[in-house]
Parts: structure tokens; sequence; C-alpha cells
């Protein structure tokens, strides 16, 4: 299963980094494989992984936040491995050459 998602506060001003960095260093953390986008987190595991790891996250912006709003979109494909790299890796092939980073 992939998800991927972002968190942020309302209200806590314009540069949000230091609420996203708390997010990621959990999503580290966990052991999952992940990667981290300029809008967005994914994270590859089993839905119970990604729904502890969710609450984790939750919970570590909440703590001094009095409204957060969370996106999670998940992709949940049975018997999938690896989809982080080889859903790009699949749209490399079509288009034959890499995609930028």
């Amino acid at each position: 299963m992939l998800a991927e998602f972002t968190i942020f506060p309302v209200g806590a001003g314009t540069s949000l980094s230091a609420y996203v960095a708390r997010a990621v260093k959990l999503v580290e953390e966990s052991g999952l494989n992940y990667r981290v986008g300029p809008m967005g987190t994914c994270v590859e595991g089993s839905w119970d992984q990604i729904m502890a790891l969710m609450k984790k996250c939750h919970d570590a912006v909440a703590a001094d936040s009095e409204r957060i709003v969370m996106h999670i979109y998940i992709d949940d494909r049975k018997g999938a491995k690896d989809c982080l790299t080889r859903k790009i890796e699949s749209v490399e092939a079509k288009l034959g050459h890499k995609v930028s980073k």
C-alpha cells in the first residue's frame, strides 16, 4: 500500500517546515520506505503500519496546534511491492528517459 500525505497546522504562519519536519522525523523512525516531495510525503507499508504512522504524525503536529489539516491518499494494490520506485520506473520506460527529481 502507498499513502501520500500532507499535514499542516492552520494559523501557524506562512512557514510550516518545522511542523513538516516533525512528521518526516516520525516517518524516518518508522522504518518504512518513503519519499519526501515538495507537496507531500509518500510512504509504503501495510494498512496497520501506515495508519499507526498517520496517527503519530497527527498527534505530533496537533500537540501545539488548535487545528490541523491532513490529506491522505491511498493506493492499495494487492500483491504490489516496491511501488515507490516501480511506478516511476514504469512511467520512465514509457517516456524513454528518466523523469526530473
